[in-house]
């Protein structure tokens, strides 16, 4: 079968790649590019774990062809960190334990990170709504509210 030829920004990087016309961006960016941050939990879009941003919009990477990232931008848990500075979101989950196994993590940053570009002050409700899709068997999503909204914070003061 012949490969789906794909040019795409991803973190900002121009890249491009081959891929099979059935096959995931998630397993695009896994397989292919390396970029090994987004997990597959569930593969139906039920779990988050594989959250990317797609042209500003938040997507389970698990429902998206490799292919129709044509000429988008993606935005992967990758591309949070500058270097080694930490995004505040990052830093914060560190800071208020909000994650234990790893798994759901990378999927709640980025899910919180589109939370925070669109409302940089939610109320905890608000928090709690934008990060629905995203589920954790581990921690349970207090530490994870609190250390969204402490980057919230942080985030307005900067």
């Amino acid at each position: 079968m012949a490969g789906v030829a794909v040019s795409t920004t991803i973190n900002g990087d121009n890249v491009e790649y081959l891929c099979q016309p059935d096959e995931t961006l998630l397993d695009v960016l896994r397989d292919r590019l390396g970029l090994t941050g987004a997990k597959e939990g569930c593969g139906t879009g039920d779990c988050g774990a594989c959250s990317i941003i797609l042209d500003d919009r938040l997507v389970c990477s698990c429902l998206v062809l490799g292919a129709e990232a044509e000429g988008r931008r993606v935005e992967t848990i990758e591309g949070m960190a500058h270097g080694d500075r930490l995004h505040p979101l990052q830093q914060k989950f560190l800071e208020h334990a909000a994650l234990q196994c790893g798994v759901c993590t990378p999927g709640f940053l980025i899910a919180a990170k589109d939370l925070l570009a669109k409302n940089p002050d939610p109320t905890e409700e608000e928090i709690r709504f934008g990060l629905a899709g995203n589920l954790c068997r581990c921690t349970g999503y207090d530490k994870i509210v609190r250390a969204v909204q402490d980057a919230a914070s942080v985030m307005k003061g900067a």
